[in-house]
């Protein structure tokens, strides 16, 4: 996870966010904050299939300075994540980040992402 927008106190509950998460949906969950380099779908979909289970694994995106946010599963994941909820969680995060909040949206979309995603 790469989140130097982030503080200390804020990465590790994130952390548990994902941990809990985790154990609700069955995949692991990576969260990437910081530049992305060229098309950022590109650059989302390249940090994925580096992930050491990219078939089981979530990968959420958030570049704070473009303004984008991209959320990309792997096979696996996506039999029960579907894009429709993904954009709900999308939705979910990038309304708190308007607000001023990216440890507060990465945490409820993450939060939902458990939920939407669980068996």
């Amino acid at each position: 996870m790469s989140t130097t927008a982030l503080t200390a106190s804020q990465r590790a509950a994130l952390d548990v966010t994902i941990r809990n998460a985790e154990q609700l949906c069955r995949a692991e969950i990576s969260v990437f904050v910081g530049a992305a380099s060229g098309q950022p779908r590109d650059f989302a979909t390249s940090l994925h299939n580096t992930l050491v289970l990219p078939s089981r694994s979530i990968l959420i995106m958030v570049d704070p300075d473009r303004r984008v946010v991209e959320v990309v599963t792997g096979g696996h994941a996506r039999e029960r994540f579907t894009d429709e909820e993904s954009a709900q969680v999308v939705a979910a995060m990038t309304e708190r980040f308007a607000a001023g909040d990216l440890a507060g949206g990465l945490t409820r979309g993450i939060e939902l992402l458990g939920e939407l995603a669980k068996d």
